[in-house]
């Protein structure tokens, strides 16, 4: 019966998102629908198995935590337990020490209510589409393996590898360490962390928001212009050059700096011109999401832009198939092949300090280049439905006049000075506009057409 309650629970959805498993605590993710995900992903390994397990900081990690251990336990898989840790950090530690998966329990960016489970290989490298799909499988039919008894360690000691693995990264290298770095992790998992590494690195240090606390009291786990307010107003009172801010399990990470909020594309087309320009690679991997201030940015490089579906993972093989400098993400997503096929935003970070000789540099470069006004906007709408409104946006897009259609993933529309992207979210129940255009005012009007169109499709009129 309870296996049957769970397959009832997710049938009505998708199982895996853009970045693994989703879902409010308990009422999406219970503990009896995290042990029947853990018994899927058991039976999908060779039973004997070792995986490795961590989590963010939320409130709900233990009983997620708990959850999947008993349900790889029960198949004959063993777990050795990393204790909290960034997400970079545990994608590294399962290839760097052998583990068949890692597994890391955490919700990212989303609200505190929510938790997930996202799923690496044991070569770092997020699980595929088939892999997923092997495990929704097994899931949805119920169908595990025979009961085994599998071992549990803890070994929660274990970030020097990783720190010891970065600075091994930047061996040899010189940073400017006259910048003062602001170190924000938002109460998330790279608290007490990051701040740490930095110190190591010679770097000078200011830390805010740097205790774990699931709650997220210093600010929201989604790093944005709105919610770093208090970062800025904390980096001018301490006459810091640059703040680095993370994310809840610390995949994605943006800046400020005495101005204010850099922005999304702005960091992400000046870290990726420095990737190519030091790789002498000419491809960036990146997603229908991102604007065009990417490809202004390499373009005198030679260097191409290939868009392919949003999510960390996509773009992950994305850059191994393309070879790629690097992938990226508008949001603040870094994949650098130097470290391996995963969003390191640490990494990332470092990469972006060890380039610098004056903060300014950024703000210098962002004045080169023409300026575009990038927009996001969110349609409330619950994960069953996005489906079919996304058909039905299909159908009727040519409605929109575009002068030409990319069904990658969504519906991008391209204008002849202007783009719009509609989208079902993979990882929160709402519907995404985003438009860029060299206009604020022709921002706006895609914004507001796009979110009309979608809102008639829902009958909730204009």
């Amino acid at each position: 019966m309870r296996n049957k309650a769970m397959r009832r629970m997710v049938n009505t959805t998708k199982l895996f998102g853009t970045s693994g498993i989703r879902g409010v605590v308990p009422d999406e993710l219970s503990p009896d629908f995290c042990r029947g995900i853990a018994r899927a992903i058991a039976t999908t390994l060779p039973e004997g198995s070792t995986v490795c397990i961590a989590t963010d900081t939320r409130t709900s990690r233990d009983v997620i935590r708990d959850a999947v251990i008993s349900g790889l336990l029960l198949n004959g898989i063993n777990v050795v337990d990393l204790g909290i840790l960034p997400t970079p950090a545990l994608a590294l530690l399962t290839r760097q020490l052998g583990f068949a998966t890692g597994i890391m329990v955490t919700a990212s960016h989303n609200p505190p209510e929510f938790n997930g489970i996202k799923l690496f290989t044991g070569d770092a490298l997020g699980y595929s589409q088939e892999q997923e799909a092997e495990v929704a499988a097994a899931f949805h039919a119920g169908a595990f393996r025979k009961d085994g008894t599998g071992t549990l360690k803890r070994a929660p000691g274990l970030r020097e590898k990783y720190f010891e693995f970065i600075k091994g990264q930047f061996s040899g290298q010189e940073f400017n360490h006259g910048l003062r770095v602001v170190v924000d992790p938002g109460n998330g998992a790279a608290s007490r962390f990051v701040s740490d590494l930095f110190v190591q690195m010679g770097l000078k240090v200011i830390a805010v928001n740097d205790e774990p606390d699931g709650s997220f009291p210093g600010r929201s786990p989604e790093p944005k212009g709105d919610t770093l307010e208090g970062t800025v107003a904390f980096l001018r009172e301490h006459e810091a050059d640059l703040a680095v801010c993370f994310d809840g399990d610390a995949d994605r990470v943006v800046f400020c700096d005495r101005e204010g909020f850099l922005g999304f594309n702005e960091p992400v087309a000046f870290i990726s011109r420095l990737a190519v320009t030091n790789t002498g690679k000419k491809r960036v991997a990146t997603t229908v999401e991102t604007g065009t201030l990417l490809d202004l940015a390499v373009e005198d490089l030679g260097a191409e832009v290939v868009r392919g579906r949003v999510g960390d993972v996509p773009v992950a093989h994305l850059v191994r198939e393309i070879d790629a400098a690097l992938g990226v993400e508008q949001v603040g997503v870094y994949i650098m092949p130097d470290t391996g096929h995963y969003p390191d935003s640490i990494f990332a970070s470092l990469f972006l300090l060890s380039q610098l000789s004056d903060a300014g540099e950024i703000r210098q470069f962002l004045r080169g280049m023409p300026r575009l006004y990038f927009e996001k906007a969110s349609i409330d709408c619950a994960n069953e439905l996005k489906g079919s409104v996304m058909a039905t946006a299909r159908q009727q897009i040519e409605t929109l006049a575009p002068d030409e259609i990319n069904a990658l993933d969504g519906l991008r529309l391209e204008f002849a000075d202007s783009w719009m992207l509609i989208r079902a979210s993979g990882t929160e129940p709402i519907i995404r506009v985003i438009a860029e255009s060299r206009s604020e005012a022709m921002t706006n009007e895609l914004i507001r057409r796009g979110k009309g169109f979608v809102q008639r499709l829902m009958g909730n009129g204009s």
